[in-house]
């Protein structure tokens, strides 16, 4: 698409890029012809993945701490970023029950951090601010969470994610507005799939590694329902706001969603199955264990970016699955590596 050559050598940075979304969004970004600047922290359980992507050799890796403003500072007036993809986070619900004041930390002084930063320069132009769907307040909603509804949370991950959806928005209505220069979003997606992930408690790399080691899987809430997609989908869309913000930073700031389409929610215990099936082998049981609180339903509302933006998902839930066990299986078994089939993913994706 035309929107591509927008990034085209366009000084780029994308912070969490250790993470699983972050490396996949490096990597395209670099197929794209960008510069890219990466900020990654350790320890990470998925910074594997960056490096068998071998971004490491092709892109400016620093490893730092978002909460440490004056670090951060001199690391972006030195870069001069024209695009900065904000994707560093504490990205797991039972994380924030673990760690609730490293997961405020994290999820809201980084947002605020990279937003000051944003706004004092002169040569930022795009932001795009990643949070979760998890920001919305449950409201039993049955036609999906709209960008206006109430933000809220019961638990401290999704505490967070709505505090930092909070912090945005007022960057946007009291300095945005008067700048024409800088674009501010926030993109709201739900639970991605897609080769390379080893986050913990994450039913995906849980799956993959039962399934390899030839265990039983383990479920703990078969009947909850999840909006799944691809990680190339919700990515997809950041590329697409990114350039809109980049040429009309006016009309594309503010927050909008990248989910699935309407009654495409699907229960654990089915992705677990449809797994199965792409591995060959499987066995799965319910494991009873202490419970949390975790939404049981759902479902964006994405009518905005799909009228708007022109953005929609490509790829339905059978899809997803199917492209993720390929991956798995292939890097796993060494028939290919991971960087070889992430940009084949990619590639054909965009075609």
């Amino acid at each position: 698409m035309d929107f591509y050559k927008i990034y085209q050598n366009k000084k780029i940075l994308v912070t969490g890029a250790t993470g699983f979304k972050g490396a996949w969004l490096c990597l395209w970004l670099h197929i794209l012809g960008a510069k890219v600047f990466a900020i990654g922290y350790s320890p990470n359980k998925n910074k594997n993945l960056f490096y068998s992507l071998n971004l490491h050799k092709k892109i400016k890796i620093n490893i730092l701490d978002i909460r440490d403003k004056k670090k951060l500072t001199l690391y972006v007036y030195k870069i001069k970023p024209q695009f900065i993809f904000h994707l560093a986070a504490q990205p797991l619900i039972l994380e924030g029950y673990k760690e609730p004041y490293k997961t405020y930390e994290i999820n809201t002084l980084g947002t605020l951090n990279i937003l000051e930063i944003s706004r004092k320069s002169k040569f930022v132009r795009s932001l795009i601010c990643v949070t979760s769907d998890k920001c919305y307040e449950s409201n039993s909603s049955t036609t999906g969470f709209k960008e206006t509804d109430r933000l809220g949370g019961v638990d401290p991950y999704s505490g967070s994610k709505a505090a930092a959806e909070i912090i945005i928005k007022t960057y946007i209505e009291s300095f945005q507005k008067k700048q024409k220069i800088l674009g501010i979003a926030s993109a709201r997606a739900g639970n991605v799939m897609g080769g390379g992930d080893k986050s913990q408690n994450r039913l995906i790399p849980d799956i993959v590694n039962s399934l390899y080691k030839k265990n039983k899987i383990f479920i703990r809430n078969p009947n909850f329902n999840r909006p799944w997609q691809h990680v190339i989908d919700p990515l997809y869309g950041y590329l697409i706001l990114g350039a809109n913000l980049y040429k009309d930073p006016k009309k594309y700031s503010g927050a909008w969603n990248f989910g699935t389409e309407k009654n495409t929610v699907t229960s654990v215990l089915t992705i677990v199955r449809y797994a199965i099936k792409n591995w060959g082998w499987g066995e799965v049981t319910i494991k009873k264990q202490k419970q949390f609180y975790e939404q049981t339903n759902l479902q964006l509302n994405i009518e905005k970016t799909k009228k708007i933006l022109k953005w929609k998902p490509k790829y339905k839930i059978k899809d997803s699955v199917k492209l993720t066990i390929e991956w798995y299986k292939k890097v796993l078994n060494k028939t290919t590596t991971a960087e070889e089939i992430t940009k084949k993913q990619i590639l054909d994706y965009m075609k």
